[in-house]
């Protein structure tokens, strides 16, 4: 989510809500910095002391069994790809720049026909909020490919979070923000939001992939049916006129980050849900450490005219005497994993409460071992806040469905100045957890409670406050966890630490940690730095092992998207604020490619104007690389018109050297898209 200056209605940013007198990481890396000796050497030196006497040639034997990402999968993961590109410089033309050698094509932006009736895209933004329920939705942000078994490299289903919408670039003549607002606009916004799961297809003679209108496609919006599953379910928090006996609940809201499962389900995550709701009659402790605002929603989704119950949802102000006859609850049915079945159009999507509530950027899966629990992790995307993980309590196996995510640990991470880390149960029957509470003076009436209010029972443990973590990614063979921590301006030199070693950190950086004994369950990890992004004189790679500074050929500042592919590549993306984008020499936001052994990064992709380059993942074979670029021209308005017109002003891709292509504040608008991008000689993207 972009951190920039522009209004909050369109940037979907939540205002930091975090004061508690946690440690911040800034000031325990700054002396993790200065004792180096404490965790030297290479990652590859690390890698091998992990297994012992074991050699890097042997990796995959000594991590034990588990699933590879996806089907068919190379199950060969090189421990120290080479990067067999060169790098794309700093552009800022409204076009993706690929390597030479490369090219790329969009597929499925906003407004494509997917589901119904199949209504096509009004160029002029005056499609209905109807024809909205059955088209891709705005603002690509993560996604997850999940392959048919028939052809897993050229046809599956392609699930994509939309994340939030420029209400300019969405509608005909831009918002009306009246009060109260236009019924049909606020039901667009809406449509426009969660989820779209769409079966896709390459051609085999052109090599062009395309949308099939097929029966797995299937919009999900912020208005869909949701089952309440875990702890949370049937509690007092979660009770509602629309659900009496707190079981069910309406949509999923601002999807940034995903994950996926080893049985084949989707999970999309809600971000920055809070100012969605307003609460004019005095926040509870679950609104207000969340930031529920008590004045209006972002896009006043609360006042559309003729007062339907689907829209009045959204005004959380005490209105009855009961709870169940208002929506005082309402927010509280946000903040959660939810569980999607791709290949089940008919399914209910279902809310995970017992993996907790916060600004989730994602969930990751560490790879699974049979006989043992199952681990995910996440970070909650806001200034000073924390990093997660999700133990189940039911072991792996074969036969595991959804169901396991519903009893587990919840755990928050403490990051220690001499380079190792614990993590801290947020379980109302743990002994040290209900200590830190009554010492804090805090008390929780149950497991509901705390997972209602994890922000509450981290600030209780004592956790350390982050820098924006955002998306992470797992070694599929060492289980090492990389994340990024994408900048923090309320950071300042006074209170810095060993994980946040910059105040203010307006360029971000990239933390890595290997859990005890390389079991992704255990209670104890040891991190380091992989990254310190920023200018040339004020970057670093490896900094704990003296590495270079980065140069023209990946300096990037803002690191968010994450992923390490089935080759070894760690794919870095960038969510760079528009004055960071405009000015300085970064250029566009981009996507850059690393060797997490060497330490060796390359830009590989650099987006269109005032986008956000998001979403990463490829077919088993790697020779297909999806890649989202979000709310391209965000800050088009009625003074500047649209400050993109990607993609369709025609240009589909340029390689450097290329033709530079201007936005037309009056052509055609922005619309965010997936983009393919593949080898044309075939091969594998990156290597």
């Amino acid at each position: 989510m972009n951190d920039n200056e522009h209004n909050l209605i369109d940037s979907g940013d939540e205002p930091m809500s975090n004061h508690s007198d946690n440690p911040h990481f800034s000031s325990i890396l700054e002396k993790r910095l200065s004792r180096r000796d404490m965790l030297s050497g290479s990652l590859t030196a690390a890698v091998a002391g992990m297994f012992g006497a074991s050699s890097l040639g042997n990796v995959a034997a000594a991590a034990g069994s588990f699933l590879p990402p996806a089907a068919g999968a190379n199950p060969s993961f090189a421990l120290n790809p080479s990067l067999g590109f060169a790098a794309v410089p700093p552009t800022r033309s409204d076009n993706a720049t690929v390597p030479a050698g490369y090219k790329a094509q969009t597929l499925a932006p906003w407004g494509t026909p997917l589901t119904g009736s199949y209504p096509a895209y009004k160029a002029d933004g005056s499609n209905s909020g109807a024809e909205q329920e059955q088209q891709v939705g705005s603002h690509h942000d993560g996604m997850h490919y999940f392959p048919m078994a028939s052809n897993p490299n050229g046809h599956g289903l392609l699930c994509v979070n939309h994340e939030y919408v420029d209400q300019y670039n969405l509608h005909q003549g831009g918002a009306i923000n009246s009060n109260p607002r236009p019924e049909d606009q606020v039901r667009k916004e809406i449509a426009a939001h969660g989820v779209s799961v769409i079966e896709v297809k390459k051609d085999p003679f052109t090599g062009e992939w395309g949308v099939v209108q097929g029966g797995y496609n299937r919009r999900i919006t912020a208005n869909t049916p949701m089952e309440i599953r875990g702890p949370v379910r049937g509690s007092d928090f979660v009770k509602t006129k629309y659900s009496p006996d707190g079981t069910m609940t309406r949509g999923t809201i601002n999807n940034c980050g995903h994950g996926y499962t080893p049985w084949g389900t989707y999970l999309t995550c809600e971000e920055n849900w809070s100012g969605y709701f307003v609460n004019r009659t005095g926040r509870p402790r679950e609104h207000a450490r969340y930031g529920v605002s008590t004045s209006a929603g972002r896009y006043r989704w609360e006042t559309a005219q003729g007062g339907a119950d689907q829209y009045i949802r959204f005004d959380a102000s005490v209105k009855a005497a009961d709870p169940v006859d208002d929506y005082r609850n309402e927010p509280n049915g946000q903040g959660w994993i939810v569980e999607i079945d791709p290949f089940n159009p008919n399914s209910t999507p279902k809310k995970r409460t017992a993996m907790g509530r916060f600004g989730h950027e994602g969930c990751w899966l560490s790879p699974p071992q049979l006989g043992q629990p199952v681990v995910f992790y996440s970070g909650d995307d806001a200034q000073n806040e924390y990093v997660y993980k999700f133990v189940t309590k039911a072991r792996y196996s074969k036969n595991v469905n959804g169901d396991i995510l519903d009893q587990g640990t919840l755990y928050v991470a403490r990051f220690n100045d001499d380079g190792t880390g614990e993590w801290l149960a947020l379980d109302i029957n743990d002994l040290a957890f209900q200590a830190a509470a009554f010492a804090k003076g805090v008390a929780f009436a149950d497991q509901a409670d705390v997972l209602v209010n994890t922000r509450l029972a981290a600030d209780v443990v004592g956790a350390t406050k982050m820098d924006r973590p955002e998306w992470g990614t797992v070694h599929p063979q060492t289980r090492e966890v990389y994340m990024t921590m994408t900048n923090n301006g309320s950071r300042n030199a006074g209170n810095i630490d060993a994980a946040n070693p910059r105040g203010p950190n307006p360029y971000g950086h990239i933390i890595r940690w290997r859990e005890q004994g390389n079991r992704s369950w255990a209670t104890k990890f040891e991190w380091d730095i992989f990254v310190l992004g920023g200018i040339e004189s004020d970057s670093q790679v490896l900094p704990e092992q003296g590495g270079p500074a980065l140069t023209q050929d990946n300096i990037f500042a803002s690191p968010d998207g994450l992923w390490l592919d089935q080759n070894g590549i760690l794919w870095i993306q960038t969510d760079m604020s528009g004055s960071q984008q405009l000015s300085g020499p970064f250029g566009a936001n981009q996507m850059l490619a690393a060797n997490p052994i060497s330490g060796e990064i390359k830009r590989f992709l650099v987006g269109p104007n005032d986008q956000e380059t998001t979403g990463v993942v490829s077919t088993p074979d790697g020779k297909n690389l999806f890649v989202n670029f979000q709310h391209p021209g965000d800050r088009s308005s009625a003074s500047l018109g649209f400050t993109s017109n990607w993609p369709d002003h025609g240009a589909v891709y340029r390689q450097p050297g290329d033709a530079v292509v201007v936005a037309d504040p009056v052509g055609p608008r922005p619309r965010s898209s997936t983009i393919v991008i593949t080898r044309e000689d075939g091969g594998v993207v990156g290597l």
